[in-house]
């Protein structure tokens, strides 16, 4: 998309997570598209005088297509270009389509983004800011990593991944990680997460990549993740499922037994 001019802006269903505004098609066609950034699982197109912010929901998929594709049942708002066409994908309508004026200022700014954690791949993600900023929370280490008011892109998968690797139990409370623990934490969400884009990504049966291949390559690799009752990797102790904050966690309870 980017240095691409937007022809035409096509909502095809406006009742996403939050209703699409009716004149955002107006406020984009014709615009050329300045970059393509992306804060947290929020993918930013920036033009001149805005931001749209998209968020694929549990479900959707943003894929560039053939511009003769017909359309299928779920494909909600359309990007067309000159030479590009680009479709959002989403069965069950969790996704988003948002608009940012820059009138209101930075795009860091808005609601959804402004309390958004550190990016976990980045220099400012270091065991002294894990350190501090977990330091005082009586919240489980798991559900601080999901929450996403510290670090970002942690999802569940990655989640349980990174604990068993850094040999945390998913159910300490935050605050107690000494900065020892954090390095190891912080090392192995970075380790994990790099894994994961090496591999393909993971996510539900229905995701795909923006070719529209399928991104699941990273759950056949998982030490613990989906793994039940299976044998853990290191000392053979039977895999624990436990569902905190209405997420399944999986971990081994020799290996993460604090």
């Amino acid at each position: 998309m980017p240095g691409r001019v937007l022809t035409r802006l096509v909502i095809h269903e406006q009742r996403l997570r939050w209703p699409i505004r009716a004149d955002l098609p107006q406020k984009v066609n014709g615009h050329r598209v300045l970059a393509c950034e992306r804060r947290g699982k929020y993918l930013l197109i920036r033009f001149d005088d805005g931001t749209m912010i998209v968020h694929l929901g549990m479900s959707g998929s943003l894929r560039r297509v053939p511009l003769d594709e017909p359309l299928r049942k779920h494909d909600h708002v359309e990007w067309l270009f000159d030479d590009a066409r680009f479709l959002l994908h989403d069965p069950r309508r969790f996704s988003a389509v948002l608009w940012h004026d820059a009138a209101d200022g930075p795009i860091t700014r808005h609601p959804l983004l402004a309390k958004l954690g550190v990016e976990p791949l980045e220099p400012p993600f270091t065991p002294a800011f894990l350190h501090a900023r977990l330091r005082g929370m009586k919240a489980s280490i798991k559900a601080v990593l999901l929450g996403g008011r510290v670090v970002v892109g942690v999802g569940n998968i990655y989640a349980s991944e990174a604990l068993f690797r850094a040999r945390i139990n998913p159910k300490v409370k935050a605050g107690s990680l000494s900065l020892r623990r954090c390095a190891n934490l912080a090392d192995a969400i970075r380790r994990t997460l790099n894994e994961a884009l090496d591999s393909g990504g993971s996510s539900l049966r229905d995701y795909v990549d923006a070719n529209g291949k399928p991104g699941a390559y990273f759950t056949l690799h998982a030490a613990v993740y989906g793994h039940e009752g299976q044998p853990c990797v290191v000392c053979h102790t039977p895999i624990r499922r436990i569902v905190q904050g209405e997420r399944a966690t999986f971990y081994c309870p020799t290996c993460q037994r604090h």
